[in-house]
């Protein structure tokens, strides 16, 4: 099959039986849906730009299975080369949605699943990285979404999986069977997993033997029997729901996250990735933290781009462009901006071979990129809510910039009172000013918490999580012994 165009995802979307649930009520048509739609249509984009020959080396590669060409999103890494590639590629979509484009965790997914299994299968003589090959196969031919899914409710935090209350706060095995097994649990936070055509879950953490039914990695379609979704909500999605474009901020694009339930889900012996193999969790997490964490040094610089050509927009609509302090605080978001994504790219030019064959970033470095995106974006959004003003947060609704209601003593209508007050610089209409202030606020605000502030903050893993990583890689063994050496000290 051919790479998919944007139109083909859409149709595929409405082809799936995906059981999607939403403020307290089933929603039959999800794909069409004005909360999900802005997410699907972003997602889209990974398909769309794959199609244009102006972005096509970024955008595809040759799959190393098949020799086919493929979507980037499907593709194993063949080279620090392709590492790099993929953070450019992701730099681009987040300049061309501005927002959480969704495919990466599938594709981060991919690459950790594909060398953990080679690993494990060294180690114990199972089949798993043949099931998985197999399973990638069909998903680069037929240009699927999937959804990378590692994180679990972990219920009381304080213990393991097989110590909770509730043994489904983590996915589990519930029973074994000579032709699969049957889970039970939950994932959270899970981007992208309501559009997306398959789920391939991945464990959360570190395990014990004790945690052996714990232990699991397999791949399921997202409308598979006794899987459904409950959709996240965003502050301020309602707006989607009132039809005024401008408030909404990014009318075209926006991210998801849904909770997805597996109640007795049946998995085929052929799509089980890990069954038990409790040694190999913590090396599965590892790898696919890496990856992503590596992911943000792109996706959220592209984001960032945007981010400050409306604050300067914004300085420019106000009249205060010239002012030194203004033009300060720019460069400072361009300085930040750019060292982020000179982290994604360092651990991508550093990365190396496994063992599989594909090429994994550098650990370090990609935990070092992930813990500033936990920081920068909120300097940058910080920064630009300063230029833009208070007026980002007490601007009136498009209805009232749109309502002819009289009010005024001339008979000025509440339209003609809101354009005149809130013009700014002569020459700029004040819908311009407007536009750019409400996507401010959308973004900045954390009304799209999945595009931009929050999601950098905890998204791969929250800031801890980065810091055991960095202390855990850094060679403080190594350095002291560095600092012996120069000193002359013996012992």
């Amino acid at each position: 099959m051919a790479l998919m165009t944007g139109k083909d995802y859409f149709d595929s979307l409405r082809r799936m039986k995906t059981r999607v649930y939403l403020r307290g009520e089933k929603v039959e048509n999800w794909v069409d849906h004005p909360l999900i739609s802005p997410s699907i249509r972003c997602a889209a984009m990974t398909y769309a730009l794959a199609q244009n020959s102006e972005y096509e080396d970024l955008m595809t590669a040759t799959s190393n299975l098949t020799g086919r060409k493929i979507n980037r999103f499907t593709h194993l890494h063949q080279s620090a080369e392709d590492l790099v590639k993929k953070v450019k590629m992701q730099r681009l979509l987040g300049q061309k949605t501005a927002s959480c484009f969704q495919r990466c965790v599938g594709m981060d997914a991919f690459n950790a699943v594909y060398s953990t299994t080679f690993e494990i299968d060294e180690a114990s003589g199972t089949h798993y990285h043949e099931n998985f090959k197999n399973f990638l196969i069909y998903v680069q031919d037929n240009d699927l979404m999937v959804d990378g899914a590692m994180t679990d409710p972990k219920g009381d935090r304080s213990k393991a999986p097989h110590e909770q209350a509730d043994p489904d706060m983590f996915v589990r095995v519930v029973e074994r069977r000579e032709n699969g097994i049957v889970v039970c649990g939950a994932k959270c936070h899970q981007t992208g997993a309501v559009n997306s055509h398959w789920q391939l879950i991945m464990p959360t953490m570190a395990m014990g033997e004790a945690d052996r039914d714990w232990a699991v990695s397999f791949a399921c379609p997202s409308d598979a029997e006794g899987v459904y979704m409950v959709y996240g909500r965003q502050s301020c999605d309602t707006r989607k729901l009132e039809g005024c474009s401008i408030d909404v901020g990014n009318e075209k694009f926006g991210g998801q996250e849904a909770l997805v339930v597996l109640d007795h889900v049946f998995i085929p012996n052929e799509y089980i990735f890990m069954n038990g193999e409790y040694a190999f969790a913590g090396m599965m997490v590892e790898r696919f933290a890496g990856y992503h964490r590596q992911s943000y040094g792109g996706c959220k610089t592209g984001v960032g781009d945007v981010i400050i050509g409306a604050a300067a927009l914004a300085a420019e609509y106000h009249g205060v462009e010239k002012a030194s302090a203004v033009k300060d605080k720019l460069i400072e978001m361009i300085h930040l901006n750019e060292t982020m994504y000179s982290c994604g790219v360092a651990c991508s030019c550093e990365g190396c071979e496994t063992k599989a064959g594909n090429y994994q970033i550098d650990l370090l470095l990609a935990n070092v990129c992930k813990q500033n995106v936990t920081r920068f974006p909120y300097e940058i959004a910080r920064l630009a809510e300063d230029i833009a003003g208070g007026l980002m947060v007490t601007m009136p609704s498009q209805v009232d910039f749109e309502s002819e209601l009289q009010v005024g003593s001339q008979g000025e209508t509440i339209s003609h009172i809101c354009r005149k007050y809130f013009s700014g610089k002569e020459g700029i209409p004040a819908e311009n000013r407007q536009r750019v202030l409400r996507f401010l606020e959308n973004i900045c605000l954390g009304a799209d918490a999945v595009g931009y502030r929050t999601e950098s903050l905890h998204g791969a893993g929250s800031p801890q999580a980065q810091r055991i990583m960095i202390a855990r890689q850094g060679d403080i063994q190594g350095k002291k012994q560095m600092a012996k050496n120069i000193t002359g000290i013996q012992k």
